[in-house]
């Protein structure tokens, strides 16, 4: 499996496709934002080998790869504080599985999932926060507690429970042959790595040289004793775009959004990505 394993370095290479068989259905999957590091190729992958029963945990909003999964049927709950296409609107297999009622939603809100996730990264069963105290959003979160701050009884504080997804999948622009990954200056895709128990990243290339030798570089760096697995897969960010490489293709994802507004609609849109792959 893959050219270089755990034998020689810490993370193993593969390809996508052997990186697709080794996300299991049912399992609890991290998934980055948008236009930064979401891996719509991958996703697309585990869309083909008929993945289902997905707890899906956004970091900390989804987009076109969440919805896609959703109209797959591959999703059974969802963590998230939102859904959207941006500037193509609405998610509409979203929007249709929530007024169905065909997923469990655990709404949040950014800074609730970005507190779940550090509690998890910090190894603690919780992290305080502020601010959804009297919210719609508290009512509907029984993992969630209102408590009195230990250092003022007068003083509510939210504890927020650790949210550690069994694998946390993203694409990056490049890996090294050592396993580290080069994330760049947005940090929630390194805590999503930290917060997990793997982490599996498509890279668009591989460097034979080490990402950490450059000290202007390396604080964006996430080292290799959090990647689990690496498969190179160019062009992995395509259509929703890759911070520094390429941007989102309004175009396709406007397409999407027009055909994902009925299931029918969706699975032709499904089936014409597979034709031209």
């Amino acid at each position: 499996m893959g050219t270089r394993g755990r034998g020689e370095y810490m993370t193993d290479f593969v390809t996508p496709r052997e990186m697709a068989e080794m996300i299991p259905s049912g399992c609890k999957l991290g998934l980055a934002p948008d236009d930064y590091a979401a891996a719509p190729g991958l996703v697309r992958m585990l869309i083909d080998r008929g993945i289902r029963d997905l707890h899906v945990v956004c970091a900390p909003i989804g987009g076109m790869q969440v919805d896609m999964l959703i109209g797959a049927g591959a999703v059974a709950t969802l963590e998230t504080s939102a859904v959207s296409l941006g500037e193509a609107g609405g998610a509409p297999c979203f929007s249709r599985a929530v007024r169905d009622g065909s997923i469990r939603l655990r709404d949040a809100t950014c800074p609730a999932v970005f507190a779940g996730l550090t509690a998890a990264e910090k190894g603690v069963p919780f992290m305080p926060i502020r601010g959804i105290i009297g919210s719609d959003v508290l009512e509907k979160r029984d993992d969630w507690k209102v408590t009195s701050n230990p250092f003022d009884d007068a003083e509510k504080i939210v504890v927020v429970s650790a949210i550690q997804p069994d694998i946390a999948l993203f694409h990056a622009p490049e890996a090294d042959r050592f396993g580290n990954v080069r994330l760049g200056r947005r940090r929630e895709t390194m805590l999503l790595a930290h917060a997990s128990k793997k982490a599996f990243v498509t890279v668009e290339r591989i460097s034979e040289v080490s990402l950490l030798d450059d000290e202007n570089m390396a604080a964006g760096v996430l080292p290799a004793i959090y990647v689990s697995a690496v498969a190179q897969l160019e062009k992995g960010g395509w259509p929703t775009g890759l911070y520094a490489e390429y941007p989102r293709d309004g175009q396709e994802i406007e397409k999407y959004a027009r055909a994902a507004r009925s299931p029918e609609g969706f699975q032709a849109y499904v089936r014409g990505l597979g034709s031209a792959a």
